[in-house]
């Protein structure tokens, strides 16, 4: 597996383990889940049909190209960890991926990005309109396999869930091109467009098996700190990751000018020359070959991306200490493992 660039010694001890220590997973989880899954999988399939040839074709594009679904996942996993034993958790684990798939064909349209997952992207295939049309459609579906389900309390979580992810894109999109966003803007803009979705997946496992309020409570806290974790790492792979491994175009934020973490952080740090250096980069897109080298050089400078998985170690902490409510069990064990490997992915 490729491994990122050292990050001012932070992570060696992960990085240089020794070859007899096992790198954490989602292995275990995935194996946990798997019976769970084959039914959502199959759910996923059976949901996206539609007379409208298109639909289940540029759908069927975005899904078959891979990605953990790690979302539908962590729906099954809540599920199990609360004793669960019934099967309102598969429509709504696909219910959730169909949300998910949904943001990202929206998201590469805005983005306007060529790859999604080492594919080339929907929108570069068959267009904006298409992309933008489907996604539509994937949201609607989501709806109704929430109306399906028949809790009023399900359908309060998911839909709160995609109105604050909508409202987290238009953030976004407010903060985009402004390297002098603050941390708490950005950290705003991530908790709903990325952490939400997390939460609300791992909420709804409480919610399905009935479980007390501590319990739920618990659960979203998880789902919510490994969701800012998860995009963090994120930030910070796109500056310095394999673009093999990635599965996208390393160096996309930048040429987005989106701003990220190790952007702000650059930013804050950096003297007025090298925020002239943002500005003409990232406010204004006025980028000439090897401004990205100079950007991972910047940031390497001032801490930005180390800092930045720091920030994400301490989230991916709060995650794993909201599950000390629950007793010990393969699948605690599992979504704890399933933390540290979204830390670990950025060595």
């Amino acid at each position: 597996m490729s491994k990122v660039v050292k990050l001012h010694g932070e992570g060696a001890n992960v990085a240089d383990a020794g070859a007899g220590v096992r790198k954490p997973s989602f292995d275990k989880l995935a194996r946990l889940v798997d019976a769970d899954m084959a039914r959502v999988n199959q759910h996923i399939l059976d949901q996206m049909q539609s007379p409208v040839s298109l639909i289940p074709q540029l759908a069927g594009h975005l899904i078959a190209a891979g990605g953990k679904r790690l979302r539908p996942m962590l729906v099954c996993a809540a599920a199990q960890l609360c004793g669960y034993t019934g099967s309102r958790h598969v429509g709504l684990a696909a219910c959730v991926e169909f949300i998910h798939t949904a943001t990202l064909l929206h998201d590469d349209v805005v983005d306007e990005s060529g790859l999604r997952r080492g594919q080339e992207s929907a929108n570069a295939v068959w267009g904006n309109q298409a992309s933008v049309l489907v996604g539509d459609f994937l949201f609607s579906r989501a709806f109704q396999l929430m109306t399906a389900d028949g809790q009023l309390k399900v359908l309060k979580i998911l839909s709160d869930a995609s109105a604050v992810i909508a409202e987290g894109e238009v953030l976004q999109l407010m903060t985009a091109n402004a390297p002098e966003t603050s941390e708490e803007d950005y950290l705003q803009v991530i908790r709903s467009k990325t952490a939400r979705l997390f939460a609300a997946a791992t909420q709804i496992g409480a919610v399905v098996a009935d479980r007390p309020l501590r319990e739920e409570e618990a659960l979203y806290s998880y789902g919510m700190n490994l969701g800012v974790a998860f995009q963090l790492v994120d930030d910070v792979l796109d500056y310095s990751a394999d673009q093999a491994a990635l599965g996208k175009t390393v160096g996309d934020d930048f040429r987005e000018g989106k701003v990220t973490l190790p952007v702000v952080l650059a930013w804050r740090r950096g003297d007025e020359s090298e925020r002239d250096f943002w500005r003409r980069t990232i406010e204004r897109l006025e980028q000439e070959p090897g401004d990205l080298e100079q950007a991972m050089a910047l940031m390497t400078k001032h801490g930005a991306l180390a800092d930045s998985l720091e920030r994400a170690r301490h989230y991916g902490a709060i995650a794993r200490d909201a599950l000390g409510v629950f007793p010990e069990s393969d699948v605690k064990a599992a979504m704890l493992e399933s933390v540290a490997f979204v830390i670990d992915r950025a060595y």
